[in-house]
């Protein structure tokens, strides 16, 4: 008999805690606390955003950089700059004085050893005339003697036409490469208009040039 007492009791309390579980399953459905989640659990998508690049951000070209460059290598201070089509034309430009100073070296050092072997001549020794070149055999001490200077002085020169092509293709690489930061874009305007002098009565024009200021000009967007 104690048994089933006790058995009717926790039946009793079990639906005593269901029912007010279930109340409390009510209000919360009554309130809509049930669907809602916190602030802070909720996983936001991160929303496609334009990416606002300025351009003073963008990498400028630095024209001692090419101006290095073109001055260690011929023609690498005009690749910097992009203008492949000028790297020939260097090479061009200083294979003419470097073709004309082995041509004058060659025949400045034949003349030279033929006037020295006509001077030993001259004084009895004729050991070195037969190694002279054929081409100048047959010409005679004061001819050879002016054609030795004239073949030196040309090699001269052919080092000194070297070194200024050299020295213009520097110039080049780092004229274009401050030319390559000239602002032609919209951010200038030009107006040439008509204009009337009240003084002298006399008609004439008038030139407006307007540059924007950096903080006026609009962003570069990206996405």
């Amino acid at each position: 008999m104690r048994s089933y007492r006790l058995f009717i009791l926790f039946i009793v309390c079990a639906a005593c805690f269901s029912n007010s579980y279930a109340q409390d399953d009510k209000k919360t459905l009554a309130t809509g606390n049930a669907f809602a989640l916190k602030k802070d659990t909720v996983p936001a998508k991160d929303p496609v955003m334009p990416v606002v690049i300025k351009k003073d951000t963008v990498p400028k070209h630095i024209p001692r950089i090419a101006t290095m460059r073109s001055a260690l290598i011929p023609g690498w201070g005009q690749a910097y700059n992009k203008e492949y089509w000028k790297i020939p034309i260097v090479y061009g430009i200083l294979s003419i004085p470097t073709v004309l100073y082995f041509y004058n070296d060659s025949y400045y050092k034949k003349t030279k050893f033929a006037y020295e072997a006509r001077f030993r001549q001259q004084n009895g020794d004729s050991t070195l005339v037969p190694s002279i070149d054929p081409e100048l055999k047959n010409l005679g001490i004061a001819s050879l003697q002016s054609y030795r200077n004239a073949f030196r002085q040309s090699r001269d020169y052919s080092i000194l036409w070297f070194l200024l092509a050299w020295g213009l293709q520097v110039a080049d690489a780092t004229v274009f490469a401050h030319l390559k930061q000239f602002d032609v874009s919209n951010d200038l305007s030009m107006e040439l208009t008509p204009t009337f002098n009240p003084l002298t009565r006399t008609p004439g024009f008038g030139l407006t040039l307007n540059v924007k200021n950096a903080s006026s000009r609009k962003p570069i967007i990206t996405r």
